[in-house]
């Protein structure tokens, strides 16, 4: 009897972390930039150095303003799983040590994606990560990561 539950409790487990890493796995997002930012498009890299803070200016010369989303169990978790194959533990690690040592600041957060919308709608070097169903003319998608 202590083996068929040890089973059971096992694949309980096994189905939760495979739903949990299909979640994980969800390309539902795109990057958004304002249409004056002066970037058509950019490149995997693009995106994720200057969400970790490598590059604090776009291709275009305008300075960059990333944001965050403060959804930690959505698409923030996921943005970074999908982007640069980190737990949010991890980000947030990472940002600890650069904001300790003086070295950057981590993206500015706002608590929805119509937030986050406006904010890149009204400043040139903004960019965002934001579900594909949600964006508008607003906005223009210079990543999208089922086209990369």
């Amino acid at each position: 009897m202590c083996a068929a539950k040890f089973t059971m409790i096992l694949l309980v487990f096994l189905a939760f972390a495979s739903y949990s890493n299909a979640l994980k796995a969800s390309n539902d997002f795109v990057v958004i930039a304002n249409p004056h930012s002066g970037i058509d498009r950019m490149s995997k890299d693009e995106v994720i150095n200057v969400y970790m803070g490598r590059n604090r200016k776009l291709a275009s010369g305008i300075n960059a303003q990333p944001i965050d989303l403060e959804n930690p169990l959505t698409e923030k978790a996921n943005f970074y799983n999908v982007m640069v194959s980190k737990e949010l533990s991890e980000i947030s690690s990472y940002w600890a040590r650069l904001m300790f040592s003086g070295q950057g600041s981590p993206p500015k957060q706002v608590s929805s994606t119509e937030q986050a919308i406006e904010l890149v709608s009204s400043i040139k070097g903004a960019i965002a990560y934001v579900d594909r169903k949600k964006i508008d003319r607003r906005v223009k998608i210079v990543f999208d990561p089922l086209k990369s």
